[in-house]
């Protein structure tokens, strides 16, 4: 096995075009060296001939077959070691940075992004943020030796069924004694070791569950049975099976934590793929989105799209934009402030899928017939609409996300909004530098509202701009839009009893549409005269925040002239030059 000490090698290929190069892409766009290497390693997606490109994916997600030649590169490139934080001996030292070189994948196929390695990361993030040196040694082993480590979930109630059925573990002298079945684990086939949420206490409540692991290696008694292939209708090139347990004997060693700490811990280790999965999930909608772009373009002697679909493909594009900045500022805050970004991760999962949804379906008035398409050149589209509701865990996420706000929601009411001292601007500036990343750090209570400071902050400011130019001015009124709909909340909120129900989570919705909105301001406003020239532009804030505005109800007035050509004209742009479509912007393989 591999010095644990050492860092990992990075064995990517180098990317093409050294800094400074003529063809070189502007400052704010340049992507962390790995991303932008195993995005040239992928190669032209749109290449017939390349094994990693958009053909040779769907033939395997057709036939239901995991990419294999794509996962062989990425295991020479050594990406799981990603996955494991740097004082292990991997490279994972920021969630921004990660989440950018995992884009690459993701924006080609969301099955692959899955099955090949980020489901070790969300296993082994209980591991790295509550187990001992030698639990965190071993699964670095596993990681860095090219195993695979997989999440076994504890039940939740009408869930989807990868979180139904569960395992039970019993105290035994010297161990535990572990039983039970999942139906539904990915790669639970070819994992090599398993972070299980198991039953060991028959009273309900927070102390209900603990963490335990299963492996690497062998259990001392008892019987694990790898049950067969479960075919799900996305994400079909991922592998879901079933995992039978039968008086499986684990030592006083498997425990993770203590005793009854698997709720905390879940609540605490799961804030990451609250952020990292509509992170990385959206670069299949870019994706989806340059598609679209293509295909309303096509034959137009103009290069641009018919009127009819310049407001629709604007639009997108300024929800990517949004969802981007959301997403990008809750993974940031796990770095800069870690015990206050457990209710912004539970937001940006609660969110971004219902918007990532709705601009599937406005994409699909722009692609027409084309979006049946199942070729090289469209077929991704009806892919990402299959595979999206598998990515999120439909329902399901959403309901574990409602449980984290809700309660919340009064005591924010009283004590945090309006009080809450506004957080550095650095949250709002993706790229830039950070602390590194202490998964013990995360916590899973906070009484501080880091977004809505931003909000009443960045609208404060803009109202003392007065008679600016016509988006200034229609931005300045969006955000006090958004301040007065705070303030309802807060009324509503103070009010809300101990019983939750259907009124509070109608509230939920309103506030995390509220903290997106905040996000869209904190990077405008990070952004403007020093960043990125088109983010700190306010076009792009005024169409985000008019769309989300529309979202909630509040009144808002049609952006100014230009306002949706400025966004379109960007986008086309990057489509050309071949950027991406999120707020980093940066050079594409094809």
């Amino acid at each position: 096995m591999r010095d644990l000490h050492a860092p990992a090698r990075d064995s990517l290929p180098d990317a093409a075009g050294p800094a400074g190069a003529p063809d070189a892409p502007p400052p704010w766009t340049t992507e962390p060296l790995r991303a932008a290497r195993l995005e040239a390693a992928l190669g032209d997606p749109f290449d017939p001939g390349n094994p990693h490109g958009h053909l040779a994916l769907l033939r395997a997600d057709e036939a239901r077959q995991v990419p294999e030649a794509t996962e062989a590169l990425l295991a020479e490139a050594g990406v799981a070691a990603e996955f494991v934080p740097h004082d292990l001996g991997g490279r994972l030292t920021s969630l921004e940075e990660l989440a950018r070189v995992l884009r690459p994948l993701f924006r080609r196929d969301l099955a692959l992004g899955y099955g090949f390695g980020i489901t070790s990361l969300f296993a082994a993030s209980s591991v790295w943020t509550a187990g001992d040196e030698e639990q965190r040694r071993a699964l670095a082993g596993v990681l860095l030796g090219g195993g695979r480590v997989t999440i076994v979930h504890r039940e939740v109630a009408h869930a989807n069924a990868i979180l139904r059925n569960e395992m039970d573990a019993e105290r035994r002298p010297g161990g535990w004694l572990v039983g039970g079945r999942k139906d539904v684990v990915i790669n639970a086939h070819r994992a090599d070791a398993f972070v299980m949420y198991a039953r060991t206490s028959r009273e309900a409540g927070p102390r209900s569950h603990s963490v335990l692991m299963l492996g690497p290696g062998a259990p001392a008694a008892g019987e694990v049975r790898r049950l067969g292939r479960v075919e799900t209708p996305g994400m079909r090139g991922a592998h879901f099976s079933g995992l039978e347990l039968d008086g499986v004997a684990l030592p006083d060693g498997a425990l993770v934590g203590a005793v009854g700490d698997g709720v905390s811990l879940a609540l605490r280790s799961f804030q990451i793929s609250h952020c990292l999965i509509p992170a990385t999930v959206l670069a299949g909608v870019d994706a989806v989105l340059r598609s679209a772009v293509r295909a309303a373009t096509e034959n137009r002697p103009d290069g641009r799209p018919s009127r009819r679909r310049q407001k629709a493909l604007a639009g997108v594009f300024a929800d990517l934009l949004a969802c981007d900045a959301m997403a990008v500022t809750g993974l940031r805050a796990m770095s800069l402030l870690p015990e206050e970004s457990y209710l912004l991760g539970a937001a940006v999962k609660y969110t971004m899928p219902d918007l990532l949804r709705e601009d599937l379906e406005e994409l699909a008035t722009v692609f027409g017939g084309r979006g049946y398409d199942r070729g090289p050149v469209y077929g991704g589209f009806q892919k990402l609409v299959r595979d999206l509701p598998v990515a999120g865990l439909g329902h399901a996420g959403t309901a574990v996300c409602q449980a984290v706000i809700v309660p919340q929601l009064p005591a924010l009411a009283r004590t945090a909004w309006f009080r809450t001292p506004e957080p550095p601007a650095d949250l709002f500036r993706p790229g830039a530098p950070l602390p590194a990343f202490d998964h013990r750090r995360l916590a899973h209570s906070g009484t501080d509202d880091l977004l809505t400071a931003t909000l009443a902050g960045v609208a404060g400011r803009l109202a003392d701009r007065c008679g600016g130019e016509p988006a200034v001015a229609a931005l300045a009124d969006l955000a006090q839009a958004f301040v007065a709909e705070l303030r309802v909340l807060r009324t509503r909120c103070a009010a809300l009893g101990r019983d939750f129900g259907p009124q509070a989570c109608a509230l939920a919705d309103r506030y995390a549409l509220v903290l997106s909105a905040a996000a869209v301001l904190g990077v405008w406003e990070a952004q403007e005269g020093a960043g990125d020239p088109f983010l700190g532009e306010p076009a792009w804030a005024v169409l985000a925040l008019s769309r989300i505005g529309r979202r909630l109800g509040v009144p808002v007035a049609d952006p100014p002239a230009g306002v949706v050509e400025a966004v379109l004209d960007e986008a086309l742009d990057r489509c050309r030059q071949g950027r991406s479509l999120d707020v980093y912007g940066t050079r594409l393989a094809g």
